[in-house]
């Protein structure tokens, strides 16, 4: 049962995130594979730094143990998904959606999680 805990708690961590992204992409009408103003892009990575701290802080709140663990459970789906994206780039469109999931918003997951290990006192 704890196995199926945690894996749901990934999961549900790591959806919360890419619900945010496909929520954002679609309500402001932006690519996120096309060139985007500066504005933009700043408010973006702004906003998916928040999603994903809280996708990290819910996977382990969801947890119950090992939480700063299963924040690096959530952050290793986004880095993997941004990094196949990278990779699989359709027409070589920009980067900056992938590289900003991997480079900053894989680590707020990390740091969601942390957090949340810090307010039930886990060893870490």
């Amino acid at each position: 049962m704890a196995i199926l805990r945690s894996v749901i708690a990934v999961l549900v961590g790591y959806l919360i995130f890419f619900a945010s992204t496909i929520a954002l992409f679609k309500l402001t009408g932006h690519d996120p594979h096309a060139p985007a103003s500066l504005g933009f892009m700043v408010l973006s990575i702004l906003y998916g730094v928040a999603f994903a701290g809280l996708s990290g802080f819910v996977a382990a709140w969801l947890a119950r143990r090992y939480e700063f663990e299963h924040s690096l459970g959530v952050a290793s789906v986004i880095a993997a998904v941004g990094a196949a994206s990278l990779i699989t780039r359709p027409g070589g469109g920009v980067m900056w959606t992938q590289l900003a999931a991997l480079l900053i918003m894989a680590p707020s997951a990390i740091a969601g999680g942390w957090f949340r290990a810090r307010q039930v006192g886990s060893p870490m």
